[in-house]
């Protein structure tokens, strides 16, 4: 297709890393989450598997001492587990014994079984082995093991295709959202990115998703104001995480940008207006970059005729106007850095990189 040939869409805004960071093997990362998924149902459930441990390994142990002191016949060490977990049941080995500390084991032991399921061993085994029903669990345990992250606040439209993009590059991202749409657990488990079902403006949810170990918080709500406090709290608990926020309000950006110590602040209107702006001209126009406190804009335009770009040489144009020509189209000829010799002629598309005042400038004087 022609380069000069011109659709009058909106442009599309693409970030661009060298590389992203490496990510850890997924073998590592899965026994990473299965050890630290382990410890936390172990804190849960620990009294009744170490009672169950207990009466089983040490009052089997006993009973057979106490059995063979008795009655002089020796059970073996392996037998005694098990004639534990049959009393535990009710399901008698053998004859009630006369002995009353031999009958005391099959009076407490049902007991002693009623408890330990009451606690709650068989749901850590049922658990252990069904990570799947412990699925929030899972990911939580998943998302701590993450490093030099990117937090994700709001899987919607935007975030979703945030999300998108930093796994494309290479980022390891966590998605927390209280609330996602139907197929965003589906889109999201495709991309191996875990998401936490919370309100990503409490200080619990934020320590779930690893705020104080990761690279940049990116709260991207359709909410200003939800935004405001997720950004307040991500702030105080890690200082030096980068936080970006999305806002309908470009006041309001400004605003939190400048007294809430935020790297980034993207604006709807300010994001939109310079397409919708280049759009009525018949141009192209990327999103003003800000360097040391000047604004740069890239645009793509078709040269008008008799303008101060055509018949001009692309070397005499970048020294007058201050700009560079990134990109010169006549025909199906594209040249990326053209040489400075090259005659621009109408009808040629440019791609110009400049100043965003004398982008500007450049517009208004390519008009008939």
């Amino acid at each position: 297709m022609s380069v000069n040939q011109h659709s009058m869409t909106v442009p599309n805004t693409r970030l661009i890393l060298p590389q992203g960071k490496r990510r850890s093997t997924r073998l590592a990362r899965a026994l990473r989450a299965i050890w630290r998924d382990t410890s936390a149902l172990w804190r849960e459930f620990r009294v009744p598997i170490l009672t169950f441990l207990l009466v089983t390994l040490v009052g089997g142990f006993l009973y057979g001492e106490l059995y063979y002191a008795a009655r002089g016949v020796r059970i073996p060490l392996i037998d005694r587990p098990y004639i534990m977990l049959q009393l535990m049941i009710l399901e008698t080995p053998e004859e009630a014994p006369p002995e009353w500390f031999l009958v005391a084991f099959w009076y407490a032991l049902p007991p002693i079984a009623i408890f330990i399921i009451g606690r709650g061993a068989v749901d850590f085994v049922r658990l252990f082995f069904n990570r799947v029903e412990r699925r929030d669990a899972w990911r939580e345990a998943v998302a701590s093991t993450y490093r030099n992250h990117v937090i994700v606040f709001g899987a919607g439209h935007v975030g979703l295709r945030v999300v998108k993009l930093l796994a494309q590059m290479g980022l390891e991202v966590v998605v927390i959202d209280n609330s996602p749409d139907p197929g965003v657990e589906e889109t999201l488990s495709a991309l191996n990115v875990p998401l936490i079902v919370a309100d990503g403006r409490l200080p619990t949810t934020l320590e779930k998703a690893g705020l104080r170990t990761a690279d940049s918080f990116v709260a991207c709500t359709g909410n200003d104001h939800v935004n405001l406090e997720a950004v307040m709290k991500a702030r105080d608990m890690n200082p030096q995480v980068r936080i970006v926020a999305r806002m309908w309000d470009d006041q309001f950006a400004r605003q939190i940008e400048r007294f809430m110590n935020v790297q980034a602040v993207m604006s709807s209107s300010d994001l939109s207006a310079p397409a919708f702006a280049g759009a009525a001209v018949g141009i192209e126009i990327t999103q003003t970059l800000r360097v040391c406190g000047v604004d740069y804009s890239m645009i793509r335009l078709k040269v008008t005729p008799g303008s101060f770009l055509d018949g001009a040489e692309v070397g005499k144009l970048q020294t007058e106007n201050q700009m560079d020509i990134v990109l010169h189209a006549a025909g199906e000829t594209v040249a990326v850095q053209p040489s400075r010799q090259t005659v621009v002629q109408a009808g040629d598309t440019l791609v110009i990189f400049a100043r965003h005042d004398q982008i500007l400038s450049v517009v208004a004087r390519n008009r008939p």
